[in-house]
């Protein structure tokens, strides 16, 4: 995940402006809790020694390195990414909003220095997270607020491993360690969908190759497994978008539209529960009441599963080889902005 808290601490003159800009405050909060962050860093390395810590969060901490240190030998840009801890202090690290009209698919995006559009916006402040939600409600939009546990600088810090992050399991770490390097290796502006998706494929694909390098063949095919049911679950929400954006085509009036969202809800469900948990390795599918699909939680699903087909295509396409498959989508990559991105990779791939 990219995070305003870079384009905070990289736009100057807050303070002449405070009092008279929303915007603006919530900047200076979000550079002001980095800050905090970045002042409150302590070397893993020197942690993971430490006797007097519980022997499983220093195997989560040793984990981390090695991990950090096999993405180096990858080609990914670690830099000092993921070499100090900080702890956030609390469980919730920030919560993320994503926004969008009842009636179609379009995502609110806000747009930043650096990163460019990004259809969602991060509260350090979650009172503040939760008002802009509301905010949003009263406007008529669905709203999904989520919980985040890490997030990338692009490289621009020394982004320290929170200890948000410490309640995964091995593989997740793992994964959120190649993931969030990733983005320091390849970074496209205004093109949010296709930076997740691919973080997506660097992450599990390097982690199951971080673990059968290491002799933990059960790791490294529960990581492609993972990979592999991200990409069942976005082929899922293609399919689901696709029959709410021809159904919103129909311009419904308020009761249709209610009742429509209400049948496509039930649909998916029912999609989920049944064709879609067969396919799954290693997800199950929780039984889920029944009610109208929510549009900003789909614009969210689908933040970090849009295509993941591509990408899996042109991991195959370059040997199954992360490090080679990284490398030549940079190349790829270079000089790309919004959809252009997808649009490089689709005509790579049919060459």
């Amino acid at each position: 995940m990219i995070f305003a808290a870079l384009v905070a601490l990289l736009v100057g003159g807050f303070s002449t402006a405070y009092i008279a800009s929303g915007e603006v405050r919530y900047l200076w909060r979000a550079g002001y809790e980095e800050t905090r962050i970045l002042q409150s860093r302590q070397p893993i390395e020197k942690l993971a020694r430490d006797t007097t810590l519980p022997a499983a969060e220093r195997g989560q901490l040793q984990l981390v390195l090695d991990a950090r240190a096999y993405a180096a030998r990858l080609g990914f840009e670690a830099g000092e990414t993921y070499t100090s801890f900080a702890d956030v202090g609390r469980d919730t690290l920030l919560l993320v909003l994503s926004a969008s009209p009842k009636t179609c698919i379009c995502p609110h995006t806000w747009k930043y220095p650096i990163v460019g559009k990004v259809p969602y916006k991060g509260f350090f402040n979650l009172t503040q997270g939760r008002a802009t939600a509301a905010e949003f409600e009263a406007k008529g939009f669905d709203t999904y607020l989520r919980p985040a546990a890490a997030f990338s600088t692009l490289g621009w810090f020394e982004d320290p491993l929170l200890s948000t992050a410490l309640t995964r399991d091995s593989v997740e770490l793992a994964a959120l360690v190649f993931h969030e390097i990733a983005h320091n290796s390849l970074y496209v502006k205004s093109a949010t969908e296709f930076n997740e998706s691919f973080a997506q494929l660097a992450g599990y694909r390097a982690a199951e190759q971080f673990f059968r390098d290491r002799g933990d063949s059960a790791n490294a095919v529960s990581a492609a497994n993972r990979w592999l049911d991200e990409i069942v679950l976005g082929d899922f929400y293609t399919e689901l978008v696709g029959r709410l954006t021809t159904f919103y085509a129909t311009k419904p009036d308020s009761a249709a539209l209610d009742s429509g969202r209400v049948a496509i809800g039930l649909w998916a469900r029912e999609q989920l529960e049944g064709p879609v948990s067969e396919q799954l390795r290693s997800m199950k599918v929780a039984k889920r009441p029944g009610g109208p699909v929510n549009n900003a939680r789909l614009v969210g699903a689908l933040i970090y599963r849009t295509k993941l087909q591509l990408f899996e295509d042109w991991y195959e396409q370059h040997g199954d080889n992360i490090a080679e498959s990284v490398k030549a989508l940079r190349e790829l990559e270079a000089g790309a902005e919004g959809k252009e991105a997808y649009q490089r990779l689709e005509q790579a791939l049919t060459r």
